[in-house]
């Protein structure tokens, strides 16, 4: 399952710093319809996402209903992302067989 999208960069402070960009509620909702056929437990997603020419295997976390899509520093890095930017992520959803 293929998703396009824009958002944000977010930073989450916990004990250490994590930074998201967070699935608009329609790609969730798309995403959602499939869920059981693509979680390996706890609700996280396996994805495979580009944002520019940075391409990487992650899992999306579920949160409030949609999900975050993490950005480790090997992505953002490479880039300059920082919390604010605006992106556009390409992302396909890894279905279980």
């Amino acid at each position: 399952m293929d998703v396009s999208f824009a958002g944000r960069v977010v930073e989450w402070r916990g004990p250490a710093p994590f930074f998201f960009v967070p699935v608009p509620e329609e790609q969730s909702a798309d995403i959602q319809e499939v869920a059981a056929a693509a979680t390996y437990g706890w609700g996280v997603i396996p994805v495979e996402a580009r944002i520019g020419t940075v391409g990487f295997t992650t899992s999306l976390f579920p949160k409030d209903g949609g999900y975050l899509l993490p950005l480790k520093k090997a992505v953002r890095a490479p880039q300059g992302l920082a919390p604010g930017d605006e992106v556009s992520v390409e992302m396909t959803v890894r279905l279980g067989s």
